[in-house]
């Protein structure tokens, strides 16, 4: 009979939270390493790895750092999965770069790992990865926001990050925005060498609405006639409309544009405080790994990647309701049939 424990681990300084799924005493293991357990998006990550699991009678361990960026708790996940005998790790990196040295211990221990949503540095250093094509998702939201402002010699753009660490999901999104919009991106293997005078700055969010809502205030220091906003994700995009709206700038046009795609973003497009988002599906990226993962320890067969590229490509869309002529598109109602959290 499965049961579910919960139950807390520390280490040291650090700690997570582990719900685990049991199947029986002879069941696979494997494991989830999520940025947050906060954010909508890791979320319904979870609850798409869970589900699998338990009609796959997979026994699945989940941990997840406090915030977005802590990369400690997500090496003492990994040391525990190893020390578990899992069979695979899914994981959603904070560091990109750092995690790729606790992650080979795992693989030469012949644990399967799998990025999920932000390839890892180099993408090789995962036995496969499954995430939505970041770089598109920017590109596609840079290719809107140019389209739909006009003169684009008159944007005074600001650009909302993730973090200092810049993870490779943080960099594809940001380049593939500015390659939209028709920005030199110079090194576009990292964010904020630009020297385009239309950009004000940027500065991090940590992913979430409070991160946001800062880094908007002190873009709107450095330039208080800011007219397009990006942002990495949909928390840090309404923290920016809150930093707008109490300047008093939410009736001014600014463009807003994100990447995520839950309901809540896909409501604030809908709304107009969002003017475009692209959607992602992190409940397929988790499923899909639950699934490789018991391929892996039945029969030694590792994931296939998407014809043409590096990874395997779990899809995205760009929601809005008011289209852009050249930009592929769906609209919120379709959104909202589509969208999680």
């Amino acid at each position: 009979m499965k049961k579910i424990l919960l139950y807390v681990v520390s280490f040291f300084t650090a700690s997570f939270i582990s719900l685990s799924t049991f199947a029986d005493d002879h069941s696979i293991e494997a494991c989830l390493i999520t940025k947050t357990d906060i954010n909508p998006f890791f979320v319904k990550m979870k609850e798409g790895a869970l589900a699998k699991s338990e009609e796959l009678g997979i026994k699945l361990s989940t941990f997840a750092g406090k915030i977005d960026g802590d990369h400690e708790t997500q090496v003492k996940a990994v040391e525990t999965c190893i020390a578990s005998g899992a069979k695979g790790i899914l994981i959603a990196a904070s560091d990109t770069k750092a995690i790729t040295t606790p992650l080979q211990q795992a693989r030469d221990a012949g644990i399967l790992v799998i990025a999920l949503d932000t390839p890892l540095e180099p993408i090789t250093a995962a036995d496969s990865t499954f995430a939505t094509d970041n770089f598109k998702a920017g590109l596609l939201i840079g290719q809107w926001a140019a389209a739909s402002f006009g003169d684009t010699s008159k944007a005074i753009i600001a650009m909302l990050n993730l973090n200092i660490s810049q993870p490779s999901v943080d960099v594809l999104r940001d380049q593939g925005f500015l390659t939209g919009f028709g920005i030199d991106t110079k090194d576009i293997t990292k964010w904020g060498d630009e020297d385009d005078p239309r950009i004000v700055g940027n500065e991090t969010t940590n992913g979430n609405e409070e991160g946001g809502r800062n880094a908007m205030e002190k873009l709107l220091q450095k330039n208080p006639n800011i007219n397009v906003v990006y942002t990495l994700n949909e928390p840090a995009a309404a923290g920016a409309y809150e930093a707008l709206k109490a300047a008093g700038k939410d009736n001014d046009g600014i463009l807003i544009v994100s990447v995520d795609g839950g309901c809540p973003g896909v409501e604030d497009v809908r709304d107009g405080v969002i003017g475009a988002t692209s959607q992602q599906y992190p409940l397929l990226m988790a499923s899909k790994g639950i699934e490789a993962i018991k391929e892996w320890a039945e029969n030694g067969n590792k994931p296939a990647n998407t014809p043409g590229l590096d990874f395997f490509d779990t899809g995205v869309n760009l929601i809005t309701d008011n289209p852009a002529s050249g930009v592929p598109s769906i609209d919120t109602k379709e959104g909202l049939d589509r969208c999680w959290g």
